[in-house]
This record gives C-alpha cells, sequence and structure tokens, in this order.
C-alpha cells in the first residue's frame, strides 16, 4: 500500500514549485489519487498536480519539468475515454484556474484553456452565437480539452470538428516558451516581425511537410473524422503552414495550449428532429447514407439495447419507441425558417419509410420541449450504460472507430462477426451519417478470461478498419488506448509523427507514450483495479496503477511499459476497514466504487441540473463526487492506506459533501456517493471523534430543549449581534445567518393537549407523524396545518410523545455510532404505529429522506425496512390523496404570487414536486417555480460559520430570484431552505402546508401569512 505521507521526491517537487508558481501544486496522496483515473479503464498516479493561474504558471512549470526531466500531463476535465491526460508525471490541471474569457467579438472569442464550453455557450448565446462543435461531455469539457483531441460531436455535418473552428493558439513549448501560433507563411524565412522559434519550426515542419508528401496523403485515413496520429494532410497550403490546426488534437504531447481564439457561428433560429424506426441495423445504415442529400445537421443512430434502456429510463420513451424496433435514426435539421425545416423533414420520413422502404415508423419533433426530449435519447440515455447491473460493464476501449460512409452498411456486418467471433456483446451508438461510430464490449475486468479478450478484440476490430480506410480515433484520440494502433498500423507514416513529435518535444517530456510513442503501452495495461466477484478483492490484471518503473523522471518511454505481478491483487477489504454502515457484502462497497467510471457528469454547473452544489462554487476536482468514489476506491484496493481515513486531508475532502444525494440522482450510473461518503465521515469519526462544532450541529434538538427554558433570553440573543457574535465564537454557527425564534409551547405539548398522542381508535385512514426538531420547537404552526388538513380530510392523526430527532445531522456529519441509536429508538416506536395500520408522515423532508434512506443504511433489520417503506413526506402523502381523488378541494382563492423552491431532499425522495403541485390546486394562487438549483444550506453546511460564505455563493441565484417584485413570498417544505430564502430579503418563505391549511379555511391566526416580514438576523 502506498503510504499517508509525501515520499522525499515528491514533497522535493512541491517545495520547489509552490516557490515558483502562484497557483496550487499538490502532491500529497489523496490528490495524486484523483487525478490517477479519468473516464477510461485506465489508472497512472502522477508525482503530483499543478494547477496553474495563468500562462506564467505554465511556463515556470515547464522550465522546471525541462531542468528535472519531468513528464508533464496536460488535463481539462479529465473526461476522456482513452486516458489522454494520465501519466507518471506531473498533471497540469486548467480547469481549476484557467477559465476567463479573455475577448470576445462579433464573430470571434478568445479563451483560457480551462474554460467549459458549456459556459462559453451560455456566454455567446446572449449574442445569438455559439461555439459549433458540441462533443457530448460538452456540459464539462473544457476547450482545451476539446481541441486537445479534436472533438466534433453529433453536429459534425453542420459544423465539422474543433479544428474548423480555431484562429489561433497561445501555447507553452516544452522548454517554457510562449509563442501565439496560427497560419504562418513559409516561404517567406526572411520575415523580422516572428519570432526566432517560432520561424525555426514553420521552416523545418514545412519541409518535412514537403518531403513527406505522398506518405503522408497515402497514410491518412479515408474516413471523414480522423483523431488519430497528428493531422498533416490539412496544414499547408497556398504558400502557408497552419500551426493551430496542426496543434488541435496533438493531445498535449507537441505544446501546452493555454488559450484559444475561436471561430463563433450564429444559433440556429428553428430546429426539428425526426426518429426514424428500423428493423434491421444495416437498413439503418443505408438510410443514414441516403439522408445527407436533405442538408441534415445531425443522424445518430442507437441500437436496441439503447432503445430499451431508453424505455426504462423514462415512460415518454416507452410510447415513444415500440419494442419491434431493432434500432433507430434520430435525424435532425435546422434553417431559418420554420416551414422549411418542417417540410424538409416530412420529406425525409417520406423518403425513407414509404419511397425506399428503409423505416418501418417514424416520430416527428418541431416543438422546442419536444425536440429536447428526443435528444435526450442520446445525451442521457447513452451514459445510462455505466447504470447496468452485473459484473461485465461497456467499457471505452474501442469505442471510437470511423470508417468511410459509403462503407457503413458492410463494416457493421463485420463489426458484428468480430464481436460474435470473441464471444463478446456490445451496444452501438454512432453518428451514422459521418461514419463515426462509437462501440461498448460488455466485459468484466476482474474475469482474466475477459480481460485477455480486450487485445485480441481491438487487434481484429481495428485490422477490419484498416482495411476500409477507417481510423481507431474519430473523437476520443489515441491516448492510451489507440496509441499502440499507430505505431502498428501508420506505416511509413509513423516515422513522419515521430519527427513532428521531436521538432516540438526533444526531451519527449510532453505527455509520453500517447500519439507516436515508440514504446505504447498495449490496451490492457495499467488497467483500473475492479472488484472481483468472489472474495471481495480487487484485481489489477496488468500490473500496478502506482509508482514504479513507469514514475521515474527523465525516462519517459517508459510511461506504460511497467509492470508488477507482486501487485496483480490486494487484500480482501475486511480487513483493511470495519465498515460502519450497512452494506450487503464486503463486494458490495467496492462495486459501488467501481460504479463510478469517472465520466465527469457530476462536475456539470448547467442551471437545468442540482449536481453538486458544493462544486458549483467551487469548481476544483477534490469538490467533484467521481473524486469521492475514486479516494474510497483507492483505499480499498489497497492504492492508499487504509489509515488516511482517519486522517484531516481526507475528511476535508469528505466535508465537501453535504448529503444533498443529488449527484447519485443526476449521475449516470447511480452511484450512492453519499454513502460512501457517510461511511468515510463514519471512519473517521469512529476514530477521532466529533469535533466539537459538529458535536454541536448533532444535538440541535438538544440545545433548543435548554434555549427554551429561557425562551425570552434565547430569542433576545438570537436577534441581538452581539451576542450572535459570542454564539458564534462559542458553537460555529454563522453571526449572520437568520435563525427561527424558538415557539412558546413546543407542537408536542400542543399535541398533548389535543389528545394526540394516544393511538387513535377510529377506524379509516390513519397516520403517525414524524414532528422532528424545526416542527417541534421553531414553527409550530407546520405541525398545525399538517394536523388541521388531515383532520378536514377525515384522516386520524397520531403523535408519538417519545420520538426524538431523525438523526439526519448525525448521518450527514459521519457520527453513525449516536445515529443509530437515535434511529433504533425512533425504530422500535414507529414499527409498532405502522403494524396497528398507521402509515408515517413527516413535515421535514430532510426527516423523511433519513426515514426511508438512512436507517436502513443505520440498521440491517426488517423494522427499519418497513418504516422506511412507510414513511411519506406530507406534501407528497396529501398529492397522492389527489391523485386517488381523495383530497378536499374546498379551497378558498388566494390571491398571490409565490416562488416555489424543490429542496434537494424532496427530490432525492421521488415523486415529483408535489408541494408545488399542491399549491397550483388553490384558486388565485400564482405559483412560480424557482428553479435555480440547490439553495446552498445543505442542512447544518450553511449554518456553520466556516462554511456562511460559500453557502451564499451557492444560494444566491435562488436568493436573487426571490428578491424578484412580482413575487410576494417563497414556498417551500425544507426549513433549511426558508433561512436561506428569507437571508436576502425580508418576505417571508412559507410551508406549502400553512398556505395550504389557509386556502381551507381551517386556520384563521394564518390571514397574515404574506404580511409578514423577517428581521435582519431572524426568519419569520
Amino acid at each position: 500500500p502506498i503510504g499517508t505521507y509525501m515520499d522525499p521526491e515528491r514533497q522535493r517537487i512541491q517545495e520547489d514549485l509552490r516557490g515558483r508558481l502562484e497557483g496550487d501544486v499538490r502532491c500529497k496522496d489523496v490528490y495524486v489519487q484523483m487525478y490517477a483515473n479519468d473516464a477510461s479503464i485506465y489508472e497512472i498516479r502522477p508525482l503530483g498536480v499543478v494547477r496553474p493561474r495563468g500562462t506564467r504558471d505554465v511556463v515556470a512549470l515547464m522550465q522546471y519539468a525541462t531542468e528535472n526531466s519531468i513528464p508533464v500531463h496536460a488535463r481539462g476535465s479529465g473526461t476522456g475515454l482513452a486516458g489522454g491526460c494520465l501519466g507518471p508525471g506531473l498533471v497540469v490541471d486548467f480547469s481549476h484556474s484557467m477559465r476567463r474569457t479573455v475577448h470576445l467579438d462579433e464573430q470571434t472569442v478568445r479563451v483560457q484553456a480551462g474554460t467549459v464550453l458549456s459556459q462559453l455557450n451560455r456566454q455567446l448565446a446572449q449574442q445569438g452565437r455559439q461555439f459549433g462543435p458540441d462533443p457530448a461531455t460538452s456540459k464539462v469539457s473544457t476547450v482545451g480539452g476539446v481541441l486537445a483531441v479534436d472533438g466534433s460531436g453529433s453536429h459534425w455535418l453542420q459544423h465539422g470538428s474543433a479544428r474548423d473552428h480555431v484562429v489561433g493558439l497561445q501555447v507553452v513549448l516544452s522548454d517554457g516558451e510562449v509563442l501565439e501560433i496560427g497560419r504562418h507563411q513559409y516561404r517567406n524565412p526572411n520575415a523580422t516581425d516572428v519570432p526566432v522559434r517560432l520561424k525555426s519550426l514553420v521552416q523545418r515542419l514545412s519541409e518535412l511537410m514537403e518531403r513527406n508528401g505522398k506518405t503522408i496523403a497515402d497514410g491518412t485515413p479515408q474516413s471523414l473524422v480522423n483523431a488519430s496520429g497528428y493531422s498533416l494532410h490539412q496544414i499547408l497550403a497556398d504558400g502557408y503552414i497552419d500551426l493551430a490546426k496542426l496543434m488541435v488534437g496533438s493531445e498535449g504531447t507537441l505544446a501546452l495550449i493555454t488559450e484559444a481564439t475561436l471561430r463563433t457561428v450564429p444559433r440556429p433560429k428553428h430546429v426539428g428532429v425526426c426518429i426514424v424506426l428500423f428493423d434491421r441495423l444495416e437498413r439503418a445504415a443505408r438510410a443514414a447514407l441516403e439522408v445527407r442529400r436533405f442538408g441534415i445537421s445531425a443522424c445518430d443512430l442507437m441500437d436496441r439495447r439503447l432503445l430499451t434502456l431508453a424505455r426504462e429510463s423514462d415512460v415518454r420513451f416507452d410510447v415513444l419507441l415500440p419494442e419491434n424496433a431493432e434500432c433507430l435514426l434520430l435525424i435532425e435539421c435546422q434553417g431559418d425558417d420554420f416551414s422549411e425545416v418542417r417540410d424538409r423533414l416530412q420529406q425525409i420520413n417520406h423518403y425513407l419509410c414509404r419511397r425506399k422502404r428503409l423505416g418501418i415508423d417514424s416520430r416527428l419533433a418541431l416543438d422546442p420541449v419536444d425536440v429536447e426530449l428526443y435528444w435526450r435519447l442520446p445525451y442521457d440515455v447513452v451514459p445510462s450504460l455505466y447504470r447496468l447491473k452485473g459484473t461485465q460493464r461497456a467499457l471505452p476501449f474501442v469505442e471510437d472507430v470511423a470508417v468511410p460512409p459509403a462503407t457503413l452498411p458492410e463494416f457493421l456486418v463485420s463489426v458484428q462477426n468480430i464481436f460474435k467471433r470473441h464471444h463478446v456483446t456490445h451496444s452501438l451508438f454512432a453518428h451514422a451519417a459521418h461514419g463515426q461510430l462509437h462501440l461498448r464490449p460488455f466485459l468484466d475486468l476482474a474475469n482474466p478470461d475477459d480481460v485477455e479478450r480486450m487485445q485480441a478484440l481491438a487487434d481484429d476490430l481495428y485490422d477490419a478498419v484498416a482495411q476500409v480506410g477507417g481510423t481507431p480515433s474519430g473523437e476520443h484520440g489515441d491516448g492510451l488506448s489507440r496509441t499502440w494502433f499507430v505505431r502498428k498500423h501508420a506505416g511509413p507514416l509513423f516515422d513522419v509523427f515521430r519527427e513532428v513529435k521531436r521538432i516540438f518535444d526533444p526531451q519527449e517530456l510532453l505527455n509520453p507514450g500517447k500519439v507516436a510513442s515508440n514504446l505504447p503501452q498495449r490496451v490492457t495495461s495499467n488497467l483500473r483495479p475492479v472488484a472481483a466477484p468472489s472474495g471481495g478483492r480487487e484485481t489489477a490484471p496488468a500490473g500496478p496503477a502506482s509508482d514504479g518503473p513507469a514514475a521515474i523522471p527523465g525516462n519517459p518511454e517508459t510511461v506504460t511499459a511497467s509492470t508488477n505481478p507482486t501487485m496483480a491483487s490486494s487484500n480482501p477489504v475486511s480487513p483493511l476497514i470495519d465498515l460502519q454502515l450497512v452494506w450487503t457484502s464486503s463486494d458490495d462497497i467496492l462495486h459501488t466504487t467501481r460504479a463510478c467510471n469517472g465520466c465527469g457528469a457530476c462536475r456539470s454547473q448547467a442551471a437545468t441540473e442540482r449536481m453538486c452544489p458544493v462544486f458549483r462554487f467551487a469548481p476544483a476536482e477534490e469538490a467533484s463526487p467521481r473524486s469521492k468514489a475514486n479516494l474510497m476506491r483507492g483505499i480499498l484496493t489497497g492504492r492508499l492506506d487504509a489509515s488516511l481515513l482517519s486522517r484531516d486531508s481526507l475528511k476535508s475532502i469528505a466535508d465537501l459533501c453535504v448529503n444533498c444525494h443529488q449527484c447519485r440522482l443526476e449521475c449516470p450510473a447511480t452511484v450512492d456517493i453519499p454513502k460512501l461518503m457517510t461511511e468515510c465521515k463514519a471512519q473517521y469519526v469512529a476514530t477521532n471523534g466529533l469535533l466539537m462544532n459538529d458535536w454541536i450541529m448533532t444535538r440541535l434538538d438538544l440545545l433548543s430543549a435548554w434555549g427554551a427554558r429561557f425562551r425570552w433570553l434565547a430569542n433576545w440573543s438570537l436577534s441581538n449581534s452581539r451576542m450572535r457574535w459570542l454564539l458564534e465564537k462559542a458553537f460555529g454557527i454563522a453571526q449572520g445567518r437568520k435563525l427561527p425564534k424558538l415557539a412558546s409551547r413546543t407542537f408536542m405539548r400542543r399535541a398533548a393537549r389535543r389528545r394526540l398522542t394516544r393511538p387513535s381508535r377510529r377506524s379509516g385512514l390513519k397516520i403517525v407523524y414524524f414532528v422532528d426538531v424545526y416542527a417541534n420547537w421553531y414553527d409550530v404552526q407546520i405541525g398545525d396545518a399538517l394536523v388541521n388538513i388531515l383532520e378536514h380530510n377525515s384522516i386520524s392523526v397520531y403523535v408519538h410523545p417519545a420520538q426524538v430527532q431523525s438523526g439526519m445531522a448525525m448521518v450527514s456529519l459521519g457520527a453513525v455510532d449516536r445515529a443509530k441509536k437515535v434511529a433504533q429508538h425512533n425504530v422500535r416506536i414507529l414499527v409498532e404505529a405502522v403494524r396497528q395500520g398507521y402509515q408515517i408522515v413527516t413535515t421535514e423532508p430532510s426527516a423523511a429522506l433519513c426515514l426511508k434512506r438512512e436507517y436502513p443504511n443505520l440498521l440491517d433489520d426488517d423494522d427499519a425496512r418497513l418504516v422506511a417503506s412507510s414513511t411519506h413526506e406530507a406534501c407528497e402523502y396529501l398529492w397522492k390523496m389527489h391523485q386517488q381523488g381523495r383530497l378536499e378541494l374546498d379551497l378558498r382563492p388566494i390571491n398571490a404570487t409565490v416562488g416555489y423552491h424543490e429542496p434537494c431532499h424532496v427530490r432525492a425522495i421521488g415523486g415529483g414536486s408535489p408541494g408545488e403541485n399542491l399549491l397550483k390546486l388553490i384558486p388565485g394562487l400564482s405559483v412560480r417555480r424557482l428553479d435555480r438549483g440547490c439553495s446552498g444550506m445543505a442542512g447544518t453546511f450553511g449554518l456553520k460559520s466556516q462554511h456562511y460564505r460559500s453557502s451564499l455563493r451557492a444560494g444566491w441565484p435562488l436568493i436573487s430570484a426571490m428578491r424578484e417584485p412580482m413575487i410576494q413570498a417563497g414556498a417551500t417544505e425544507c426549513s433549511a431552505c426558508k433561512m436561506q430564502m428569507e437571508q436576502g430579503t425580508t418576505k417571508p418563505t412559507i410551508h406549502p402546508l400553512k398556505i395550504m391549511a389557509l386556502a381551507y379555511g381551517i386556520m384563521p391566526e394564518l390571514e397574515t401569512l404574506f404580511t409578514r416580514r423577517s428581521e435582519e438576523l431572524i426568519v419569520t
């Protein structure tokens, strides 16, 4: 196992570079492990990680690397499928700090290499422009990453690849010299305004191109797209050499791109999509060739396996996609005129289904909402391949072949025969009209037989590709997966590639082992360790992904040549750590970490998603959910020492998970990162105990009970700025956070006075109300509203007097031992009520999620599972009653406009937006959905003084929305979200049940609900 410290070499490198660079330099094991993976099947531990703040840092880094013969590997978002950013040297993470837009004009934009493509397009959209190429990972991919592999995507027919949109680049050479490159005259060697180094590069490269013109022409694949090797056939024309186009697709092996000037294109005015269904794959391939004549902008093919996944993932696809369909083509047309787009799509449907009789059925979408739904098929369904259960996974190692389109029908037959010969099943997604195929074989990396098949399968498949004039990589690059093919099949052209590499990087320090390497790794080298199906062991079939000969600075050609049979497997998991949560077996946690393939979808900052609120305001790799899976996998496989679980270095990263569960919902593989991080935090707490601030946060019920004894003093203190300063110093609760006042009488006491603490003997529907902290101690009207609404609907209510808090804060902070005791107590009293016919209802979403999901993770017994299956969030319960036609609708009109925020834990429970739906039943009430992401409170996270500013940054879009003049009040089910929504305004934020009770006319005391105002430090 790797130690928990930095070895002397890493220590020296970190100290040296921190003295030269403004940006971050990280060489500790936790950071090394995080950057040992990308979205490929490989793992190589680097010496360290550098996160430059600007070009000057990159220059200083390269100068240091050259002086010390250390390899350097450029990295964007780490979403590559070929391992292109992995290596044993220093990884340069451009996505961390180099994200600035330098210049923007009408037709071009200049950005730093770490700029995320989707964020660039959001900025360009304000001018009606966009960057044309749209790789599948454009939500998270950086500009530098897209340029490194010459990314394209579904719309290649319309926009081409990234190379077609590059005007110029700023690059840093291997010795640290900075150059501005673009199109340069090479027949004018006496130009005086050209830097000497640039002049030398232009001269040497142009001579090389002219001398090897025939070799380049003969060796270049005939496919329309090609990201394999260096692009030499397009860079020399009319007395000019285009070094920027050469740099695109070079995968950081020639220079480091720091800034790029890109050509933008107008956004389409009208877009339409049609889906054509086929009963045979060969007919779909033929149809893809036929439709190009109609001026289409995209044409994607999906096979039967993907259609099955689509039907399982969304009921709307179950209606759209009949089960007799073998595959489909998704065809898009763009235009300036709506009718012209519609007519073209109708012509395509008629031509394919009636005239040529290739398709068996078709669907047409012209409305933007429907178009977006249809495009969800490739964008959402293809990544869901990672969600499939079992030990075999859809592996990306032959996923990027491209062939001349005319050969596609016959080539697909060859592909099927090759997979049959190797007894391997696969899925197929293709940009069919331009011959780009994404093949995913289903194999188990823990099975030696499957690992052995991989190289033979790749050999046979790429031989077939070469026979039809295709390329192993159309848009994903060579990386570790395919560089061996370049050397094997490029012939004399490979020697030209090598000479290009020597001209730019004579010491071979820039991403060695990729594109043009004399010692490329085989497909099965440096595989990521995976969970074996028996015994809970992990295997690394072809040697370690850690330190060894491959990591020796100054020996870049050994990057992928190392193997070490003694590291072929690690110890069983059980001796490594004593698991604190309920896992079905020791294999269960291993398979959970393995389920994360590193795709990087959790780095999304899209406005339409909730993925990781922490990463949104702190977009560093350690904040991304995948980093947590990566680190836990490293510990469980022995790559990292298990003692790290008790170290602050790992806990600080685990604390970046706030248990919101949004990554679990939106992850293509539904990896349960919250459970992994609860386990991680619990390991720390088991060894070190709780920090004082965390101890306070897990005992808010006790603090509330003590405060209630001196309610007037406590409430005065909460509203007094000086006392709040003391409160922050003593308990760590943020001084500026608006907090609720203690109620004059707890809800439990009110329930006892109403005789609700005795089980009901009435027949019919009955519920047991689980109150939790906020409704009991602070806003008792929430509980009153629920009880009155249920009684108004003839439902009996029972409030068990012995219940205690749910314990969600304990779970989130890793206090699992205490959380188990709380869970055991609550389960014991609630399960008896359930057995007597009660359903459990709670008004706090976090409590509902805790009972439903966390209790079974804490207690391995049937009672906990019965409580979980019988628990409902209050609005969800009432909405289901309405759907069953059992909810009274004698609601009075309320003429107001409320802004509704759906809490993360309501989304995590599932079932839509019941609170919003209930509000829409009220006559006269205008409900505006504030879809602005997470509120940023994340339970106790936003209460802590050290997280206060971060919480505000995460929730600022929602806070700003609450300030809009047309919104009279906010509405949300979550008490923590309420605090955040009132943080930047005096407007009230109200629980939907209180608004419902007002509409029913059953709580006259709520008449002032919309006119109440929060104070400086106190919520309504």
